[in-house]
């Protein structure tokens, strides 16, 4: 049977935040310190003197976006893009607006915003443990313990709230751990059944349409489950041994996922280059790491996906209970729904359970708008389908991607996008099956910075040159610190949405797509850039005032 084999690029990203955006006019409920200022004066504008001389800085603009995309690492490519002014919607710069673009990550701005929309940014997922059995007064409990995820993106052992940047305190199973603590709190020191990691909440359908066979490795690949333990993913770290020719060092967490994976890695002499490649066969639930480190190198970190995220739950669990003296019987396994039925986009009517399972520990996630937060700063996939199969639960009983979809299009509907304008397959941005437009991604961004909810979400947004994917880009320029943008990339892809303020003070909201792009590295993101920092220094010109006498 033949493999698959991926090379490993490591990347680090270091987070903070900030947030500066204005809300347009028209928002709900702005405060004073945002609430657009009015002149006592009533002035002649200079819009009314010829279009050449009050667009001047237009014009200028529009000739730097063309410089910017007639550089050779631009200009094969396929360019879309709008700016809008935040408060007025006055179109002020367009080019194929009203085409389709493949978005990559900007797909999770549809998602968070219909997260928000339907749950608000305070709401909390409830994680429990609990039992159909019966407990005695000796602390034996006579039956299954259930561990029961209902969508939490998050079980694992981040800090929140997000500040600086993304940190972590203790070990990938903390969240289980507290959990735990709290059925030995309960007094049972004996489960005389099985643990059962029990992801039913969503339909067992763990990778959208569209993923290819290459992303379903890596930890922005990891399968989607109403358990999201650790973002279903195996953090590894790897560094050489004392000595070239010896096994590497290797650490894996959470270690109970590591029945599904292999490695062999030497350490190699220091003038060797790190290569490290994914071996995994077609179907096969085992993974092999393989390659090299040089001996002088830093320890290198990864993600690869697992296999079965409730699974190693179960088994984690299984641990945390023995570790805190409590016997347990039976053996570590999952319950998964069945797959959703093609078409089936309403859960149909059930009798609610004759009994009541008693919940013996529960776990509430962090409020939403910072799930969303992290989203954002950091682009994490399997949290966004998390949250577009959470919303197709709360709204129509079944938690699929399908049923989220089509959940989702209802609601551009009611922002005042028009049918057609987004076409989507997935909540991350992963699959290339998403198409939208420029124009309906600035309709959306407006329709937020509108909501009760929008100032909140607008600051979840990565920050040029200060943190989140925009960290490293526009530093040292005058859009440093003064847009606040979704970014997305696919191989031949990249994508760039969001709010900025000019040096004049405007408010804008823009959109940009770059597709069928053959660029890498710095180069694939340049001509943005370049565009970026002249939309801040030409369209900020705010136009000349001639006062009436």
């Amino acid at each position: 049977m033949p493999v698959l084999r991926m090379k490993l690029f490591p990347v680090i990203v270091s987070l903070a935040a900030v947030a500066f955006f204005v809300p347009p006019a028209g928002s709900q409920n702005p405060s004073p310190e945002t609430a657009p200022q009015r002149s006592v004066i009533q002035p002649k504008l200079a819009t009314d003197l010829p279009p050449s001389l009050t667009r001047a800085n237009l014009a200028r603009f529009r000739l730097r976006v063309d410089q910017a995309l007639a550089e050779a690492h631009a200009a094969k490519a396929f360019w879309g893009m709008i700016i809008v002014d935040a408060q007025t919607g006055e179109t002020l710069y367009e080019l194929n607006a009203d085409r389709y673009f493949v978005p990559a990550s900007n797909t999770k701005i549809f998602t968070t915003a219909l997260a928000l929309a339907t749950f608000g940014p305070e709401y909390r997922f409830r994680t429990t443990i609990e039992t159909p059995g019966t407990t005695g007064e000796n602390g034996i409990l006579h039956g299954d313990l259930i561990f029961v995820g209902r969508g939490d993106p998050d079980l694992s052992n981040r800090k929140f709230p997000f500040q600086d940047k993304l940190q972590r305190e203790g070990a990938a199973d903390k969240a289980l751990a507290g959990m735990a603590d709290g059925v030995a709190a309960k007094g049972v020191k004996q489960i005389e059944g099985d643990i059962i990691a029990d992801d039913s909440f969503f339909p067992y359908d763990p990778y959208p349409a569209g993923w290819t066979v290459g992303d379903l490795f890596f930890g922005f690949g990891a399968p989607v489950s109403a358990i999201s333990f650790n973002d279903n993913a195996l953090s590894i770290e790897v560094q050489p041994g004392e000595r070239a020719g010896i096994p590497a060092q290797v650490s894996i967490e959470p270690c109970d996922g590591v029945d599904s994976l292999a490695y062999d890695i030497t350490t190699g002499e220091h003038s060797s280059k790190l290569k490290l490649e994914v071996v995994r066969q077609p179907g096969s639930p085992s993974t092999l790491l393989r390659g090299s480190i040089p001996l002088s190198a830093p320890p290198t970190r990864l993600e690869l996906a697992m296999s079965d995220p409730a699974a190693c739950a179960a088994r984690a669990l299984k641990k945390l209970l023995e570790a805190r003296g409590i016997r347990v019987t039976g053996q570590a396994r999952v319950h998964h729904a069945p797959p959703q039925e093609p078409g089936v986009l309403l859960a149909p009517p059930s009798d609610p359970p004759p009994n009541q399972a008693l919940v013996i520990a529960e776990h509430f996630s962090v409020p939403l708008i910072e799930i969303v937060r992290l989203v954002a700063k950091i682009s994490q996939n399997l949290h966004s389908e998390i949250l577009l199969r959470a919303v197709a639960r709360e709204k129509t009983g079944i938690g699929s991607t399908e049923a989220g979809l089509k959940v989702e299009q209802d609601f551009l509907k009611s922002a005042g996008i028009p049918d057609g304008d987004v076409i989507l397959g997935d909540g991350s941005g992963l699959t290339r099956d998403n198409l939208v437009t420029p124009r309906a991604m600035t309709a959306l961004l407006r329709y937020i910075s509108g909501q009760p909810w929008g100032a909140a979400y607008i600051s979840t947004l990565p920050v040029a040159g200060i943190d989140g994917t925009l960290e490293n880009r526009l530093k040292n320029t005058p859009a440093a610190g003064r847009i606040q943008a979704k970014t997305g990339s696919l191989e031949h892809v990249r994508s760039m949405s969001g709010f900025a303020t000019t040096l004049g003070g405007t408010h804008l909201v823009f959109a940009m797509f770059e597709n069928n792009s053959a660029q890498t590295g710095t180069d694939a993101v340049a001509a943005f850039d370049a565009i970026s920092v002249a939309m801040i220094e030409e369209i900020g010109a705010p136009p000349k005032l001639i006062h009436a006498h």
